[in-house]
C-alpha cells in the first residue's frame, strides 16, 4: 500500500475512478488513526505512548491497486472539501433503480 500526501492521494484517486469506468468498483475506507504502526502489545510489556492527537486513514483500493494518506485534524475541513467535489464529480455512474409497487391488500 502507497503512503500518499494528500493532494497526490486526491489526484491518484480521480484516476482510480476513472479506471473503475469500465470494470471495477473503487472500495474507500476511513478510520481513526493513533499513528502506531506496531500492534499493542501484550500485558507486561512496555505499553505505546498514548497519542496527543489522533489522526485519520483514508484507504481506497481499486482490484490491486490500493493507495493511502493520512490527514492531521487541522487539515480535515480542506481535505474534506476537496474529498466531497471529487466525490460529486465522479459519482455519474451510478445505475437508477427501478421503484417496485407494491400490491395493495384487498379489505373484505
Amino acid at each position: 500500500m502507497v503512503l500518499l500526501e494528500n493532494d497526490t492521494f486526491l489526484v491518484e484517486l480521480t484516476r482510480l475512478f476513472d479506471k473503475s469506468r469500465l470494470s471495477g468498483s473503487v472500495v474507500l475506507t476511513i478510520k481513526r488513526f493513533n499513528g502506531h504502526n506496531k500492534p499493542v502489545p501484550r500485558e507486561g510489556r512496555p505499553a505505546l505512548p498514548t497519542p496527543t492527537e489522533f489522526l485519520c486513514l483514508v484507504r481506497a483500493t481499486l482490484r490491486s491497486k490500493k493507495i493511502s494518506t493520512v490527514i492531521h485534524s487541522k487539515d480535515v475541513n480542506k481535505f474534506q472539501q476537496a474529498y466531497w467535489n471529487l466525490l460529486k464529480s465522479n459519482i455519474n455512474g451510478l445505475k437508477k433503480l427501478k421503484k417496485v409497487k407494491s400490491a395493495k391488500p384487498k379489505v373484505h
